[in-house]
């Protein structure tokens, strides 16, 4: 009776620690899905930065070439000059990721260096000497190059936090989520006005 009974009790721990293993395993296995999405995201916020990186390094042989120009709008360039310092004065860090405000300053930088940019190169318009300029078009053709690939990077980016933030929001797995410190990540976002067309008036 006695050895009956204890092999019912080795029989009740053993079921207990299969059942642990497998609780165990899979925690594991939905732990290493949320790091291979989150790894994603960085790779992919990675990119994003070394686009933005070539953007800030092009800006100054830019703005030294239209100033160069004779009557140039020193308003224009010193607004890009300007707005290359905020981006500057941004210390990016992973940590970004998961602070709604400091990613918010991040992108008001960014979209701030895109709008005076976009004046300058609108104001190029009336300068014949410049849009003649090689070395100016070369370094025009690089920027609106750049410019192709962060909006390319920046939806990557995207894509990759959509699909982390929506793993790690699923039950089950958003207790693994919670206990392992995992956060939800920020999107970039449309700037301001650009989701209505531009108004065209003819004089």
């Amino acid at each position: 009776m006695q050895k009956k009974g204890l092999l019912i009790g080795c029989g009740v721990v053993g079921a207990i620690l299969v059942v642990l293993f497998f609780v165990i395993s899979w925690g594991v296995s939905q732990y290493n899905s949320i790091i291979v999405l989150d790894e994603g995201v960085n790779n992919a916020w990675s990119q994003v930065e070394n686009q933005y990186q070539r953007r800030f390094d092009l800006v100054p042989n830019l703005v030294e070439t239209v100033k160069g120009v004779a009557n140039f709008e020193k308003e224009t360039y010193t607004a890009v000059t300007e707005a290359r310092a905020k981006v500057g004065q941004i210390k990016i860090t992973p940590e970004m990721l998961n602070d709604p405000n400091a990613f918010q300053r991040f992108q008001q930088a960014q979209d701030g260096l895109s709008g005076a940019l976009s004046r300058l190169l609108v104001a190029v318009e009336n300068y014949p000497q410049l849009k003649a300029n090689e070395n100016f078009l070369q370094l025009q053709s690089q920027l609106e190059g750049t410019e192709n690939r962060i909006s390319v990077e920046r939806k990557r980016f995207n894509d990759s936090v959509q699909a982390y933030n929506t793993d790690i929001k699923r039950f089950p797995k958003n207790l693994i989520a919670s206990i392992a410190g995992f956060k939800e990540k920020q999107y970039f976002k449309a700037a301001a006005g650009t989701e209505q067309a531009p108004k065209v008036q003819f004089q």
